[in-house]
């Protein structure tokens, strides 16, 4: 491309183009950056093969040049923080050795449940895991009210019994 082809098109167009990239970015340098780099390609391009559209392939490189700048952006925004802030960043899942006490504390609470009788079992089931009160688990069950009471009573103090007890 001949140099004054180049400086026609850019008196043509370098103007509009750069308004549209300050709306879209909205910084004026950083879209005359845009521009200038834009037609930097454009004529290196046109150096090794001929374009149909100048105008279009000018546009189309500003705005990917555009994309490409607020990607970048958005990669280093981790970069901009100071490292001592990253460290106060807590994890929010629980360690290994939460996780490793939560597991060991289900087998025990599985393994006591398990050593109820089945009667006194299907009654803490029903009340602490599925969240029944005492009347629905003895309509359920067609039993008493305090009848579930005394079984619930004698699970939970057997089972918090397993629980504190060390393994």
């Amino acid at each position: 491309m001949a140099e004054s082809d180049l400086k026609r098109l850019f008196l043509k167009h370098a103007k509009t183009l750069q308004g549209l990239l300050t709306r879209k970015v909205r910084d004026p340098q950083l879209a005359a950056d845009l521009v200038q780099e834009s037609f930097l390609r454009l004529a290196e391009q046109q150096a090794s093969e001929r374009i149909e559209n100048t105008p279009a392939y000018l546009y189309r490189t500003a705005h990917n040049l555009m994309i490409d700048h607020v990607r970048q952006q958005q990669r280093r925004k981790t970069d901009l923080v100071p490292h001592e802030a990253l460290e106060g960043i807590v994890e929010d899942s629980p360690g290994l050795e939460e996780t490793t006490a939560a597991e060991q504390h289900m087998r025990r609470l599985r393994a006591a449940m398990n050593a109820l009788p089945p009667r006194t079992r299907e009654i803490f089931r029903l009340n602490r895991l599925e969240g029944l009160t005492h009347a629905e688990v003895a309509q359920r069950l067609e039993i008493s009210d305090s009848s579930v009471q005394k079984h619930l009573s004698k699970a939970l103090a057997y089972v918090m019994q397993c629980l504190q007890e060390p393994e």
